[in-house]
């Protein structure tokens, strides 16, 4: 049985994990909102965008045959973490879906945003095309503009056949969800009649042109709400994960506080005891 002297000494230990615990559950509800009003932002302007594109196509605008990549060339895949722990299963989910996709297409190149995802390809051996830790860590249309152009260059160019995205998708703060998409071969939205283009405007310099002109603006686009997407995600698994931390250490600080009680007051009796038994002895 432990000592009173170990048992205080674990309660203070506990106590003082449990302000950690604290802090770090608040800290991560801040920047979950934060994150969550940063995607609300974006979203009128992703509908504006797709309503642009479905008039577009209805005037029977398509994009270039060129549009397309080399079919026997290798995948590249996007995966994202983030560069710190203490949120539970959020990267094991996307590193386990990682390795899934490096099983599948084991010439794939892989462009790590996250340094949990990051170190886990360095340590695989696995080809990297690049390490992107700072759009995981704050979000930046710039940066994910930047990093979709190149991909797709290299598409187009014929380096890659098809370019993945792994990331976890944020449903609530309770639930987020590893998925995969494809960014390239990137998919036209169908035609919608609801925003078919008015007969009364004309589009300059044409609708095909137009339309080239505004996709590579939809797979920035695609990349950065990924990037969004996964923030919120990480923010919200670690908020979940510091209130089950907290949760759990309070009740071990309510055990162990019983047990230094009941040792004290078993400590005391039994001093007693000796005490009273000492004075019927004279």
């Amino acid at each position: 049985m432990a000592t009173l002297k170990e048992l205080k000494g674990r309660i203070a230990s506990v106590r003082s994990t449990l302000k950690i615990t604290s802090a770090m559950k608040l800290v991560a509800s801040s920047k979950l909102r934060r994150a969550q009003l940063a995607i609300e932002a974006m979203r009128p302007y992703e509908k504006q965008l797709q309503a642009i594109l479905e008039a577009l196509l209805s005037t029977g605008a398509r994009l270039p045959e060129s549009k397309a990549g080399d079919e026997n060339a290798p995948v590249a895949i996007v995966a994202i973490s983030s560069n710190s722990s203490l949120c539970g299963g959020f990267n094991a989910n996307v590193i386990s879906r990682l390795r899934e996709l490096l099983a599948e297409y084991p010439d794939a190149t892989v462009y790590s945003i996250g340094r949990k995802v990051a170190d886990t390809v360095r340590k695989s051996g696995r080809t990297s095309g690049g390490v992107f830790n700072e759009l995981s860590e704050k979000p930046a249309y710039a940066g994910a503009a930047a990093l979709a152009e190149q991909l797709a260059d290299d598409f187009y160019g014929g380096k890659f056949s098809k370019v993945l995205l792994v990331y976890n998708h944020f449903v609530s703060t309770a639930k987020q969800v590893t998925v995969t998409e494809t960014m390239l071969p990137a998919e036209l939205p169908e035609m919608n009649s609801e925003n078919a283009l008015p007969a009364d405007i004309i589009v300059e310099p044409s609708p095909s042109e137009m339309l080239e002109s505004l996709f590579p603006k939809t797979l920035k686009l695609k990349l950065f709400t990924a990037l969004l997407d996964s923030s919120a995600a990480e923010h919200a698994a670690r908020t979940i994960a510091m209130q089950t931390a907290t949760d759990n250490g309070e009740n071990i600080l309510s055990e162990l506080t019983l047990q230094y009680n009941k040792s004290r007051q078993q400590k005391i009796t039994t001093e007693i005891l000796d005490l009273a038994g000492g004075k019927v002895e004279e």
